[in-house]
């Protein structure tokens, strides 16, 4: 871990996303030159694109969100999943959430919100496993950005109804992809994320917080 990290450092710079400045995070500039130099890093071609060092719109949304009404995580468990640079763990962290789990599959990833955790002074444990499936071990679940692709739209979604059912509040962030559902959820707020013309066809997204329902 001490090498990824070493790697998440040299490629990265500390900064705050445009919805919530008072987050500092190990960002990249630009995804071509960084999605290469991972693939040289792990001496393999094809490897999953370096989503961890970008903060994605629903990221971004969830986690003003998670900052503007500390009461939804206060003293609470909260899973931040498929949590990429961990912004929302952070943000849950910070508004006072009793135990905070960011779920990633990469290890890059879980490199960079350790790195993320520390240079926000909170604390964070990232599960590098594929948590879907898993019972109701948390009060709240935030997902930004996973109806991307409609896999993992398709796979993802039963589980965080699930969840709901099972009396958790799931908070998804979510620009506009195409896979996302038309039913099944609440719009609880909204928010116009800044974003880069190199991740988005534009540069700026309206993302909309999203209640899961049972």
């Amino acid at each position: 871990m001490q090498g990824l990290a070493a790697f998440v450092v040299a490629q990265t710079v500390l900064a705050a996303p445009p919805l919530v400045p008072a987050i500092r995070l190990h960002l990249a500039s630009e995804i071509t030159p960084l999605w290469q130099a991972t693939e040289a890093r792990l001496d393999e071609s094809g490897v999953a694109p370096p989503y961890w060092a970008f903060a994605w719109p629903g990221g971004q949304a969830i986690a003003r969100h998670v900052l503007d009404h500390p009461d939804l995580v206060a003293g609470l468990r909260v899973l931040d999943f498929a949590a990429g640079s961990g912004l929302a763990a952070i943000a849950a962290a910070l508004a006072g959430a009793a135990f905070v789990e960011a779920a990633e599959i990469d290890p890059m990833a879980c490199a960079a919100i350790a790195l993320n955790a520390a240079a926000n002074g909170v604390a964070v444990t990232c599960r590098a496993a594929d948590l879907v499936g898993s019972g109701a071990l948390w009060d709240v679940v935030l997902a930004g950005d996973v109806c991307y692709e409609r896999p993992m739209a398709e796979r993802v979604m039963p589980w965080l109804r699930q969840l709901a059912a099972d009396r958790c509040l799931v908070l998804m962030g979510d620009p506009g992809r195409s896979y996302l559902p038309g039913s099944g959820l609440a719009a609880v707020a909204s928010h116009l994320v800044p974003t880069s013309r190199e991740l988005e066809d534009r540069t700026e997204r309206e993302t909309v917080i999203w209640r899961v329902l049972p």
